[in-house]
């Protein structure tokens, strides 16, 4: 699968087609105060075990940001799997 189809996809299709969510927190030294340190989040739909979107952000990061990455962690969870979804065609409604 290239980025193109995944652009192309919903967040339904790109969790069965193996997609889960990817947490990072990204602990950077400031520009102008090398010892002061801050943390930023990033959310997106990533495929374990490479992760590509987020290796590609990390590069993008030490290219054009200004304040060093100190260290970064992440974290990893596929919400719903191929053989975890089913179809409903019909819901009961009770007052």
């Amino acid at each position: 699968m290239t980025r193109e189809d995944a652009r192309e996809m919903s967040e339904t299709e790109m969790m069965l087609t193996g997609y889960g969510l990817t947490l990072a927190e990204f602990t950077y030294r400031m520009p102008d105060y090398r010892n002061v340190l801050n943390t930023f989040s990033w959310q997106l739909y990533d495929l374990a075990p490479d992760y590509p979107k987020l290796f590609r952000f990390i590069e993008f990061w030490q290219e054009n940001i200004d304040g060093p990455l100190h260290h970064v962690r992440f974290t990893h969870r596929t919400l719903v799997g191929p053989g975890e979804w089913r179809n409903c065609v019909g819901e009961f409604t009770l007052h």
